[in-house]
């Protein structure tokens, strides 16, 4: 006979709804089950899709977006002149048309700031320099240093004589001085009976207007009536100039003529003429318009201006820095002409200085 035992059955029964209860709860722990995987056939055409949307997106950039622009230095003698200021104006210009990046330094008259300016542009890597030059024979051993590192150059206004330069830009400083001078040789003939006695403002440290000087010295010097009776160091500063004429008409009673060969020697000339109430008395001749130059054409006591185009200076010098990056040739002298302004044709220049 066989005796059963009722609690052991009891246990053998509540172990099993035990295990069966343990593999229901495993089988909803909360976690959402994974999305199942896309289909090889729509990855590929979904990649199909971003590659060629990303071929449209660069078809359609303008060209030569992203492309590293070329960079020049602009080095020029001041910023007080209007005559300078014209100049980067026709530089920018050029620069924005060209996709190049313009840095202008001004070297406030000093020519020690342009060689330190010119050699830190070389340890900077620009891709190309534009020199207006203070001193011409003191810059050279920076911008032969440009020269070295492969930095093509352009010199404006002022000529660096046996220089490294691949292009200067600009005026024949000492040919247009000899024209004004000629200009006022026949002026003394016909309008001052011919005698004069004339001072010259200029500014000493630039090399540009003791060529100016020479220039117009040579013109003169066959006329016996025409008597230099100084020169005066306006030293290319505005109120430097305007003190140096004081002194000149003041120490001079006779002086009946000033030659001021720059802007800043032209402004302070008028202004003295002014203060001195001598424009019944003296005539000038000078370089470069300005608003006040115009005011005294139109007073009669500024006769003649030599007028430069020195937006078309900058802009030049540019386009030749850009042509000379891309490999291709330029000419190495680019003559910029000028005009002798009088009461005559002052109209036509009436509306750049309004």
């Amino acid at each position: 006979m066989v005796h059963r035992n009722p609690g052991r059955r009891m246990m053998l029964l509540l172990s099993v709804f035990l295990v069966f209860g343990l593999l229901a709860a495993g089988c909803s722990t909360g976690v959402a089950p994974a999305a199942p995987a896309a289909p090889a056939a729509a990855v590929t055409e979904a990649a199909t899709e971003a590659a060629a949307t990303e071929a449209a997106t660069t078809a359609a950039a303008p060209a030569g977006e992203g492309a590293k622009k070329p960079k020049i230095a602009l080095v020029t003698i001041n910023q007080q002149a209007l005559f300078f200021n014209q100049m980067n104006d026709g530089a920018q210009k050029a620069a924005d048309a060209g996709g190049a990046e313009l840095i202008i330094f001004n070297a406030n008259n000093d020519p020690a700031a342009q060689n330190t300016a010119i050699e830190n542009y070389v340890q900077q890597g620009v891709d190309a320099l534009i020199i207006v030059a203070i001193d011409v024979n003191g810059v050279k051993p920076a911008l032969e240093a440009a020269k070295a590192a492969g930095i093509p150059i352009a010199a404006v206004d002022a000529v660096i004589p046996d220089g490294p330069q691949n292009v200067q830009v600009g005026v024949d400083n000492k040919g247009a001085g000899a024209d004004i001078g000629k200009f006022f040789d026949a002026y003394v003939t016909s309008n001052m009976s011919g005698t004069a006695n004339i001072g010259i403002v200029g500014a000493l440290n630039s090399a540009i207007q003791n060529l100016r000087t020479d220039g117009f010295n040579a013109a003169i010097a066959g006329n016996s009536g025409i008597k230099v009776v100084a020169t005066v160091d306006g030293r290319n500063i505005q109120d430097n100039a305007m003190t140096a004429a004081e002194n000149l008409i003041t120490g001079n009673p006779d002086l009946n003529a000033v030659y001021a060969t720059g802007e800043p020697a032209l402004i302070g000339a008028i202004a003295a003429v002014e203060s001195q109430n001598a424009q019944d008395k003296v005539k000038i001749f000078g370089w470069d318009l300005t608003a006040q130059a115009i005011k005294a054409i139109d007073g009669g006591y500024l006769t003649a201006v030599v007028q430069q185009d020195p937006a078309t200076e900058g802009k030049v010098a540019v386009e030749s820095l850009l042509k000379l990056l891309k490999g291709e040739k330029v000419d190495a002298q680019m003559n910029v002409p000028i005009t002798i302004v009088t009461k005559e044709n002052v109209e036509q220049f009436r509306s750049m200085f309004k």
